[in-house]
């Protein structure tokens, strides 16, 4: 079986470069994507950063599928304690009746933010992350065919309400999330980025406990893994000196733009800070695209799945940009 790619863009925004300009560069990004032949392009949700630029999903999902002609464009995803279910549910119906087949709801549970952003988020309501399956549940039933489990939503129609649902996935990175997308009847989309050990677990668990609803009848699952693809192997670890640092900063607690290679090549590191970078190396894949290819295979086969969702930060994106074609040529996603 032909393994799908799929690309999902966290719109850094690189050192030197403003905000603006990371929406733009995502949606020449998701055009590169298309034309190359990924599957899907999901955006992420990400609030009162400063090194992404990403906090309304469903405003870029909208620019990217109008800038584009067929790919599949989504959430990865949209934070649901933050929001009404009913209005996330008729934000990506309006979407999928502008663009019909082409619309993904990715649903994560984690904040994508600090603690004051949350609770600003949350201004007004009284409706705590507890009922997130509850929340769920009820984005599914206004979605589709089923009476909500909030009885008092029986009455609500949406309106407008497309001829088939957005494909709705549920974004996580343990079992507790295989376990309510298992439970509900999703789609589940696990973060290997986030946790690359015990995965294949995760998903043995989802497909083992799924349950059939209006929106799937059988399991359907994909991993989110980071690759570096570059021409060559050392012009790829070179990229791969800016994500060191950005992830060594994250550590310990900065959070800024993403830096350039010039900057991490400068920085002055400890043999700490050496350690805390050979073990961020497990996080991802790096190298050319034969050595990616064999990687992306493998990792496939390891966690049983036929798609796999990219997500490549460099600071140029250029080189971003040329890291996912170079995937999509290797994989001849194209005829």
């Amino acid at each position: 079986m032909q393994l799908k790619l799929s690309a999902l863009d966290q719109s850094p925004i690189r050192s030197g470069g403003t905000a603006a300009d990371t929406l733009r560069e995502t949606i020449a990004l998701a055009q590169a994507c298309e034309a190359a032949g990924y599957h899907r392009y999901w955006v992420a949700e990400h609030h009162a950063s400063h090194s992404l630029a990403g906090p309304a999903p469903e405003i870029l999902i909208g620019h990217i599928a109008s800038a584009t002609k067929s790919i599949r464009v989504g959430s990865g995803g949209v934070m649901l304690s933050h929001y009404s279910p009913l209005k996330v549910a008729e934000t990506f119906a309006v979407l999928e009746t502008l663009h019909p087949g082409r619309i993904d709801l990715g649903i994560g549970r984690a904040p994508g933010s600090d603690q004051l952003t949350a609770l600003a988020l949350a201004y007004g309501s009284q409706v705590g992350i507890e009922y997130f399956p509850t929340r769920v549940a009820d984005l599914m039933a206004f979605l589709g065919d089923s009476e909500p489990p909030t009885q008092l939503f029986k009455r609500i129609k949406l309106s407008p309400k497309p001829d088939h649902p957005p494909e709705m996935w549920l974004l996580g990175s343990s079992d507790q999330s295989a376990l309510l997308a298992a439970q509900l009847g999703l789609a589940f989309s696990f973060a290997q980025f986030i946790t690359p050990e015990g995965g294949e677990y995760v998903l043995d668990t989802y497909r083992n406990r799924f349950e059939p609803s209006d929106f799937y009848q059988a399991p359907e699952t994909n991993i989110c893994t980071f690759v570096i693809c570059a021409e060559t192997q050392a012009e790829a670890e070179r990229l791969l000196k800016s994500r060191e640092l950005s992830l060594l900063r994250r550590e310990k607690g900065e959070f800024g733009p993403y830096p350039s290679v010039e900057e991490a090549l400068a920085y002055p590191y400890t043999d700490a800070d050496r350690a805390i970078i050979a073990r961020s190396h497990r996080r991802g894949i790096f190298g050319d695209p034969a050595h990616c290819r064999a990687q992306l295979v493998a990792l496939a086969a390891r966690y049983s799945v036929d798609e796999i969702v990219i997500l490549t930060i460099t600071h140029d994106p250029a080189a971003r940009r040329r890291s996912y074609e170079l995937l999509g040529e290797v994989f001849q996603l194209v005829g």
